[in-house]
């Protein structure tokens, strides 16, 4: 069995978005390359029913906290991949996870 690194299929998302959301086109092959090198390595896990499950839960955290999660969709949608596959969450923003823990394990990396 190879193992491979996996990444949510909403950062795939988010991803393929980045090299249309420039208009400098050395920035826009950057972006294109960074694209193409993570779908190369990276197994995507989709967001399924076990996430969409966690979704609630997480949403829950982030409106127990104060917080709008309407403007966090995509970083939810994310740590619900990461909960339902039972996968700490790596992250270079741990702050956007914040209140969390109780469901998925944020690193910060």
């Amino acid at each position: 069995m190879e193992l491979r690194p996996a990444v949510s299929s909403i950062t795939m998302a988010e991803l393929a978005a980045g090299p249309h959301a420039t208009s400098d086109s050395a920035e826009r092959a950057v972006r294109q390359a960074r694209l193409q090198w993570a779908e190369s390595v990276f197994r995507p896990l989709v967001f399924d029913l076990a996430a969409a499950r966690y979704y609630g839960l997480i949403y829950a955290l982030v409106l127990n906290q104060g917080r709008k999660p309407k403007k966090r969709l995509a970083d939810l949608m994310i740590a619900s991949v990461a909960a339902a596959n039972a996968l700490p969450l790596l992250t270079r923003n741990p702050g956007d996870f914040t209140g969390l823990e109780n469901a998925v394990r944020v690193i910060a990396v």
